[in-house]
């Protein structure tokens, strides 16, 4: 079982408009609602490629109810914590004249010390069912900086892997209980160094750094160029062939499922960043988020192309 932490979920909605006029009435030609939060979009990904998947975080109100319909309704099993304010809303607007994306992601209510210690005494529950932990994304207002550092810990107690895709303070305070992995891109690796424009060569040391750190595997987003894992065999950098992209949001979610998949059925290194790969970009080819076609995938993962730069990681 994967085991997927998202304490801010959300609505998802993705509006697509003939043309994004700023100060002016705008029509939506389509939209779609999905259970969201990086999280939510991490389980969808996974449940599509056959895991059994558990997904905890806090929902509350309409939206909340709503969340777990949909969640249910994409075959993912639902422990969330009711709380009593309201589940966020987060919009994509996709301008189709000329496919730029605008977000916009409202910060989620504050949750009051007792749903969060209900919330920390869930998961350590549901653990005795988890084989990999993911942890995505922000929090809602209020909340310590500690809590994720607190949620890994207790994952390593019980000898569980932790993949934790975040930024910010939440990040750096989490570096220190030493998850399984980290997906940070460029600006998140920015702020963590505090060093401005990075080489790719200066990228892959950073990676080696934070694996000194104790985080087995370092991933390194570089866009439209692929990206760098730092993993116990070495370092490997892949490059995803050329797709047509409907839809960038969620792939760095797809990729964290992926990832996930690999590490708990124990993928050699190699095939595990491949696999991940495929699966992010398969996501970019369809307009709903955290989702992919098998057969898009399938198709990806033999062009890709993985390059080991270093054999041995120091």
């Amino acid at each position: 079982m994967i085991l997927t932490v998202t304490l801010n979920t959300s609505i998802d909605k993705r509006y697509l408009v003939e043309k994004m006029n700023a100060g002016q009435v705008n029509r939506v030609s389509s939209c779609r609602y999905s259970a969201g939060g990086k999280g939510l979009n991490v389980s969808r990904a996974a449940v599509i490629a056959g895991e059994s998947v558990i997904a905890t975080g806090f929902a509350g109100g309409h939206n909340g109810a709503l969340l777990e319909e949909l969640a249910e309704k994409d075959g993912i099993r639902t422990e969330f914590v009711h709380v009593g304010g309201e589940t966020r809303s987060c919009i994509n607007i996709m301008d189709a004249e000329t496919g730029i994306q605008t977000e916009f992601l409202e910060a989620g209510e504050a949750v009051p010390q007792e749903k969060i210690a209900e919330l920390e005494q869930r998961y350590r529950d549901l653990l005795a069912q988890a084989e990999v932990v993911t942890i995505s994304g922000s929090t809602p207002k209020g909340m310590d900086d500690e809590i994720y550092v607190r949620l890994i810990q207790a994952a390593r107690d019980c000898g569980i892997p932790v993949l934790l895709d975040t930024s910010g303070k939440l990040l750096q305070k989490s570096i220190c209980a030493r998850p399984a992995l980290i997906k940070p891109n460029q600006d998140e690796i920015r702020q963590l160094t505090g060093k401005g424009e990075l080489s790719e060569e200066e990228l892959k040391e950073t990676a080696l750094y934070l694996r000194r750190k104790g985080i087995t595997y370092v991933v390194v987003s570089l866009g439209k160029k692929g990206s760098l894992m730092a993993a116990p065999s070495g370092i490997y950098k892949a490059a995803v062939p050329k797709v047509e992209v409907k839809n960038t949001v969620g792939c760095g979610d797809s990729m964290l499922a992926g990832f996930a998949i690999g590490i708990k059925n124990r993928f050699e290194d190699e095939k595990l960043l491949r696999y991940a790969s495929a699966i992010a970009a398969a996501n970019a080819m369809q307009e709903k988020t955290g989702f992919f076609e098998k057969k898009d995938f399938e198709e990806i993962y033999e062009k890709i192309q993985i390059t080991s730069i270093r054999n041995v990681a120091r």
